[in-house]
């Protein structure tokens, strides 16, 4: 079985990636007794974490296969699908927990929503983003949001050497604990969605093919995809942040503020100068 490039990397950053991807052939040849598919060439293109296939189902129904790395941020994605259930996102097939596999809808014809213009993009992130907001959830089975904060905080502090402004990292830090935890109106969250996440289909319009559920503060929803469109945001911080709030039905200051703090304190702190100018701009 063919594994693709990405995850032969991730297999080098650590024991359990190692562990993971040199028991991956073993676990695909396992799933595809179990499930009787017949499995096409894997994707490349935009997956990082999981092994990703088209497939036939009992020979004849076209399916996907995703085996994910068991990571932090995706404890919980089966419960997530299973609970919204095809709306707004591909519907769950089969399950094997212990593998931490499913057997997806494939969308058909599966074009990305990231080669649409953005304000199509807008409507489409947006109206998802409601529909899951909106969606009961247990929190007996879900993490609320401050313990990701808190996770990615510790990242944050443990590297400081790689911010060009420590203390505005640190800052950074400090909105994020704050605004997890002033937010008492708590809804599902998909946290990781964003256009590359979205395809088109023919059951809906367009489909999410992954999430990573937590409950919490809506607003910080959005700042995925604004983080996905960084050049589109540093065009115009303002406008981009009042549309995105607007058509969301967000706090505006709010939206501004987890940005804020997220580009001051994630990735290496590249994104320093773009959060300063979306506090002053």
């Amino acid at each position: 079985m063919y594994i693709p490039e990405c995850l032969m990397q991730l297999g080098q950053l650590s024991k359990f990636n190692r562990q993971w991807v040199d028991a991956l052939p073993s676990t695909i040849d396992t799933i595809c007794r179990k499930w009787n598919l017949d499995l096409g060439q894997p994707f490349e293109e935009q997956v990082t974490c999981s092994f990703v296939a088209p497939c036939r189902f009992d020979k004849h129904q076209a399916a996907i296969l995703k085996i994910g790395l068991p990571h932090p941020e995706a404890l919980h994605e089966i419960e997530g699908l299973q609970l919204l259930n095809g709306d707004p996102t591909v519907k769950i097939l089969a399950i094997d927990k212990a593998s931490n596999a499913m057997l997806l809808e494939k969308c058909i014809p599966g074009t990305h929503l990231a080669a649409e213009p953005p304000d199509v993009q807008d409507k489409v992130i947006t109206s998802a983003l409601k529909k899951i907001w909106s969606t009961p959830y247990d929190t007996q089975v879900f993490r609320p949001l401050k313990a990701m904060v808190q996770l990615w905080n510790e990242g944050t502090i443990a590297n400081l050497n790689q911010f060009p402004d420590s203390d505005l990292a640190k800052e950074g830090c400090r909105i994020k604990e704050e605004l997890a935890e002033s937010n008492k109106d708590h809804v599902l969250l998909a946290t990781d969605l964003h256009a590359g996440n979205v395809l088109s289909a023919q059951r809906q319009p367009w489909l999410i093919i992954d999430i990573k559920p937590y409950y919490g503060d809506r607003t910080y929803d959005l700042t995925q995809y604004l983080l996905n469109n960084k050049d589109r945001l540093a065009q115009n911080p303002h406008g981009t942040l009042s549309r995105l709030s607007d058509l969301a039905n967000v706090e505006f200051e709010r939206l501004q503020l987890w940005m804020f703090a997220r580009l001051t304190s994630e990735n290496e702190g590249h994104n320093q100068d773009l959060a300063r100018r979306i506090l002053n701009d």
